[in-house]
């Protein structure tokens, strides 16, 4: 593996569900279940940074075989403590290297999750992984906000995503290394967190080498059409299926 993966969430795991917002509400979550259950059909699923189950518990509950790839120990082990949360088979390992046992209909890697990964060649092994788990057909779906910089005047930094009474929130971009400090502030505390972002021409690129092509795109679960305007977006990328007769 190139670069270094870090347990990023390890010290704030038993206050992440409540420092969730309006992302641990049923009305941005449901949208993502039914997305995904549609695309699994009677297939089972792989949640790559399954952390706390926000996603996995609900999408089991709709009767979806999920399995789950977590690096934090500790988040994982606040999804052991509700209800459901024992049933899903976990493995501790990161989304970049670490196999799971089996093929899946889709793999999928939600809440701007693929910028934890703070180099390239890590998001580019992530897809890689995430094919490896892939039946042929199978769907790679991510979600990721499209990256701010129209958005920041020459030479500023600091680009405020969120300011509501429940929560504050400041992206410090660095342009030259295509990366940010994403800055939370709110009742559960401050936190900050490294990221990498990268343009969804760019995921097409990772998609290619990994053997996927872009199936969907759309700018929120809901299947908006992506657009110029939109400030993030849903991305669902198609295994190569193989060829009928050689």
């Amino acid at each position: 593996m190139v670069g270094h993966v870090e347990d990023l969430f390890a010290p704030f795991a038993e206050r992440y569900d409540r420092s969730l917002g309006e992302m641990g509400e049923s009305s941005k979550i449901d949208p993502v279940v039914e997305v995904l259950a549609a695309l699994a059909g009677d297939g089972r699923v792989l949640e790559f940074a399954i952390g706390t189950g926000r996603i996995a518990l609900p999408l089991a509950a709709r009767g979806v075989p999920v399995a789950g790839i977590d690096l934090s120990e500790p988040m994982v082990a606040e999804l052991r403590k509700k209800p459901g949360g024992d049933e899903i088979p976990v493995t501790i390992g990161s989304m970049t290297s670490t196999r799971v046992e089996g093929s899946f209909r889709v793999v999928y890697l939600v809440y701007n999750t693929i910028g934890n990964l703070v180099s390239q060649d890590l998001q580019v092994e992530c897809f890689g992984n995430a094919a490896g788990h892939l039946e042929p057909g199978g769907c790679f779906v991510i979600e990721l906000e499209v990256p701010a910089l129209r958005r920041l005047p020459p030479g500023e930094r600091f680009v405020v995503f969120s300011a509501t009474e429940r929560h504050g929130g400041i992206d410090e971009y660095a342009p030259a290394t295509q990366t940010l400090v994403s800055h939370h502030y709110g009742s559960t505390g401050h936190s900050s967190m490294p990221f990498r972002y990268a343009w969804p021409a760019e995921l097409d690129l990772m998609a290619r080498l990994a053997g996927m092509r872009l199936r969907e795109r759309w700018a929120d679960w809901d299947r908006t059409p992506f657009t110029d305007e939109s400030t993030k977006h849903v991305s669902v990328w198609e295994k190569a299926q193989p060829p009928l007769c050689s």
